[in-house]
């Protein structure tokens, strides 16, 4: 492969379907089984549990995931995860039918193997592309989200009463994405040098990988950038029932907050390479801090809008240099312990955010929510701050 070689290839183009399809699967959880499990959890506190369980098991999944991934390479464990997306998609169904609430938690938990694949598909976007154009590479397939943030919402919405039996369509409707995705990743090619040759041990071991700066806040800012952005996206359709607006008002709401996670992706990569990561990054922090001043502000619709819109850009800026911070970090044969300790920060953080979101919106309320996410986001501004002195110290040695 040479510079001269587009951006856009068709294994790069398949990638970001899959990213659409995988999206779809998660912004339809995150809609409908806050709300699923609020009608079937005992107490309302438990009603995000079944959130909790599709990112604890996530996190759960990431050392097996990167153990498939080192063993049988990118194609086969991503069809592996696609596999149990349709297998947990219809367990979920069951679930709902048969109204039991545990068992939904259990799907949702089980389909967190996916979610962990899925998450490696912006690592594996940069193996499709030249070394000069793999920020971008990153940014577009993140980008292929923005299929999930029309789709997904709309899904949960169409299909809420397709049935007897609420949101049934939605998780019918998933197995099939499920099964499409498993054809689609059948048609990509991942380049065989990419390939990891190195057992798990090889490389630098995981302490000395944390110690380095770059690193330690690659790892910081993606899992406090995607805890923030899950804690308010978690609550907001038990915040949204509880202030008495219907659900199609919910669903416009996640699918523009999706879109800003998403659509940005189309440029932040070339943002990155012109300014730098971590002035990119620093716009991320500012986005969020406007997000959850206007959160405050009140509970009207265009308030939740425009609220979760904006945490969605800051997301997609954080996320998206906390990924190419990390591509920078380690070593070919460091690559599946390295992404996989950044995925498994991720996930813990989101399983702590997503049953936080459900005990605090219907115990403290909207604004206590919105307070206490504060606290993670000057987290975030100071490891920013320090990696920029550290490197300018650097630069002067």
């Amino acid at each position: 492969m040479t510079n001269k070689h587009p951006l856009l290839n068709k294994n790069l183009v398949l990638l970001i379907l899959c990213q659409g399809l995988f999206l779809t699967n998660n912004v339809t959880f995150i809609a409908i089984n806050g709300l699923v499990g609020l009608s079937l959890s005992p107490v309302a506190w438990m009603a995000t549990l079944p959130v909790m369980g599709y990112v604890v098991g996530g996190a759960f999944s990431t050392s097996i995931v990167a153990k498939s991934q080192n063993r049988f390479g990118r194609k086969i464990s991503f069809q592996l995860g696609l596999l149990v997306a349709v297998f947990s998609a219809l367990l979920c169904a069951y679930a709902a039918i048969s109204k039991n609430f545990w068992l939904l938690v259990l799907g949702t938990f089980i389909a967190g193997y996916y979610s962990a694949n899925g998450q490696l598909y912006r690592f594996a976007a940069a193996e499709l592309t030249v070394a000069s154009q793999r920020d971008k590479a990153v940014s577009w397939v993140l980008a292929g989200g923005i299929l999930g943030a029309v789709i997904g919402p709309n899904l949960a919405s169409w299909t809420k009463n397709l049935f007897d039996t609420a949101f049934l369509g939605a998780y019918l409707t998933l197995s099939i994405a499920g099964v499409i995705g498993i054809i689609v990743m059948q048609c990509i090619h991942f380049p065989e040098e990419f390939k990891t040759q190195h057992s798990l041990s090889a490389g630098r071991d995981l302490k000395t990988l944390l110690r380095q700066p770059v690193f330690m806040v690659a790892v910081i800012c993606a899992a406090l950038g995607y805890g923030v952005m899950n804690l308010l996206m978690a609550a907001t359709p038990l915040a949204m029932q509880i202030c008495s607006l219907p659900f199609s008002d919910t669903a416009l709401v996640l699918e523009w907050h999706v879109i800003g996670m998403f659509a940005p992706g189309f440029f932040t990569g070339s943002l990155i390479q012109r300014f730098g990561t971590l002035k990119i990054m620093g716009i991320g922090v500012v986005l969020n801090l406007i997000c959850i001043a206007i959160a405050l502000s009140g509970v009207e619709l265009h308030q939740f809008l425009i609220a979760l819109f904006l945490l969605g850009v800051g997301w997609n800026f954080l996320f998206t240099g906390s990924t190419s911070l990390a591509m920078t970090a380690y070593r070919p044969e460091e690559r599946d312990k390295a992404q996989a300790v950044i995925n498994f920060f991720v996930f813990g953080t989101m399983a702590f955010t997503s049953f936080g979101s459900g005990a605090l919106i219907t115990s403290q309320g909207w604004n206590i929510l919105n307070l206490g996410s504060l606290l993670p986001v000057f987290v975030i501004a100071a490891a920013l701050i320090w990696l920029g002195i550290q490197r300018k110290t650097l630069a002067k040695v």
